[in-house]
Protein backbone atom coordinates (compact mmCIF):
# COMPACT_ATOMS: atom_id res chain seq x y z
CA UNK A 1 0.00 0.00 0.00
CA UNK A 2 2.94 2.35 0.58
CA UNK A 3 3.63 2.05 -3.14
CA UNK A 4 0.09 3.22 -3.95
CA UNK A 5 0.51 6.23 -1.67
CA UNK A 6 3.87 6.99 -3.25
CA UNK A 7 2.36 6.88 -6.74
CA UNK A 8 -0.53 9.12 -5.69
CA UNK A 9 1.87 11.65 -4.16
CA UNK A 10 4.07 11.56 -7.26
CA UNK A 11 1.05 12.26 -9.48
CA UNK A 12 0.00 15.20 -7.31
CA UNK A 13 3.53 16.59 -7.18
CA UNK A 14 3.88 16.28 -10.96
CA UNK A 15 0.62 18.19 -11.24
CA UNK A 16 1.46 21.09 -8.91
CA UNK A 17 5.20 21.36 -8.27
CA UNK A 18 5.74 23.80 -11.16
CA UNK A 19 2.92 26.16 -10.11
CA UNK A 20 3.67 29.82 -9.49
CA UNK A 21 2.21 31.81 -6.56
CA UNK A 22 -0.62 33.26 -8.71
CA UNK A 23 -1.63 29.76 -9.76
CA UNK A 24 -1.66 28.60 -6.12
CA UNK A 25 -3.75 31.66 -5.23
CA UNK A 26 -6.40 30.88 -7.88
CA UNK A 27 -9.74 29.42 -6.85
CA UNK A 28 -9.93 25.64 -6.73
CA UNK A 29 -12.45 23.89 -8.96
CA UNK A 30 -13.95 22.26 -5.88
CA UNK A 31 -15.02 25.65 -4.55
CA UNK A 32 -13.13 24.98 -1.32
CA UNK A 33 -11.11 28.19 -1.40
CA UNK A 34 -7.86 28.64 -3.24
CA UNK A 35 -5.68 25.86 -4.57
CA UNK A 36 -3.30 26.59 -1.71
CA UNK A 37 -6.19 26.16 0.75
CA UNK A 38 -7.02 22.77 -0.77
CA UNK A 39 -3.39 21.64 -0.51
CA UNK A 40 -3.10 22.96 3.04
CA UNK A 41 -6.23 21.00 4.03
CA UNK A 42 -4.61 17.85 2.64
CA UNK A 43 -1.41 18.55 4.57
CA UNK A 44 -3.34 18.97 7.81
CA UNK A 45 -5.33 15.77 7.31
CA UNK A 46 -2.17 13.78 6.51
CA UNK A 47 -0.39 15.25 9.54
CA UNK A 48 -3.37 14.28 11.69
CA UNK A 49 -3.19 10.70 10.34
CA UNK A 50 0.52 10.59 11.22
CA UNK A 51 -0.17 11.92 14.72
CA UNK A 52 -2.94 9.36 15.24
CA UNK A 53 -0.62 6.57 14.10
CA UNK A 54 2.03 7.72 16.56
CA UNK A 55 -0.47 8.22 19.38
CA UNK A 56 0.38 11.92 19.49
CA UNK A 57 -1.90 14.96 19.68
CA UNK A 58 -2.81 16.77 16.48
CA UNK A 59 -0.72 19.84 15.76
CA UNK A 60 -1.48 22.65 13.35
CA UNK A 61 0.62 22.47 10.19
CA UNK A 62 2.24 25.87 9.72
CA UNK A 63 1.23 27.89 6.68
CA UNK A 64 4.34 28.99 4.87
CA UNK A 65 4.65 32.56 3.61
CA UNK A 66 5.89 31.22 0.28
CA UNK A 67 3.31 29.06 -1.50
CA UNK A 68 6.10 27.43 -3.51
CA UNK A 69 6.94 25.43 -0.37
CA UNK A 70 3.66 23.48 -0.42
CA UNK A 71 5.04 20.56 -2.48
CA UNK A 72 7.97 20.25 -0.08
CA UNK A 73 5.60 20.27 2.90
CA UNK A 74 3.69 17.43 1.25
CA UNK A 75 6.88 15.40 0.83
CA UNK A 76 7.86 15.89 4.48
CA UNK A 77 4.43 15.10 5.92
CA UNK A 78 4.00 11.98 3.79
CA UNK A 79 7.45 10.81 4.85
CA UNK A 80 6.49 11.38 8.50
CA UNK A 81 3.33 9.32 7.96
CA UNK A 82 5.16 6.42 6.30
CA UNK A 83 7.89 6.38 8.97
CA UNK A 84 5.16 6.13 11.63
CA UNK A 85 4.33 2.69 10.16
CA UNK A 86 0.59 3.15 9.64
CA UNK A 87 -1.79 0.25 9.14
CA UNK A 88 -3.29 -0.56 5.74
CA UNK A 89 -6.51 1.33 6.46
CA UNK A 90 -4.59 4.51 7.28
CA UNK A 91 -2.49 4.17 4.14
CA UNK A 92 -5.64 3.65 2.09
CA UNK A 93 -7.19 6.76 3.64
CA UNK A 94 -4.07 8.80 2.93
CA UNK A 95 -3.97 7.57 -0.67
CA UNK A 96 -7.63 8.45 -1.13
CA UNK A 97 -7.07 11.95 0.29
CA UNK A 98 -4.13 12.58 -2.03
CA UNK A 99 -6.04 11.33 -5.09
CA UNK A 100 -9.09 13.37 -4.13
CA UNK A 101 -6.94 16.50 -3.79
CA UNK A 102 -5.32 15.90 -7.16
CA UNK A 103 -8.76 15.80 -8.74
CA UNK A 104 -10.26 18.77 -6.90
CA UNK A 105 -7.35 21.21 -6.83
CA UNK A 106 -7.67 22.56 -10.38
Amino acid sequence: MTTELSRAVDRLLNHVSHWTPPRWAASAASGAGTRADVMYALLQRLADLAADTEGQPHRVVPRLDNLLGLPDQLRVIVTDLVVANPDEATLATATHLVNETNTSID
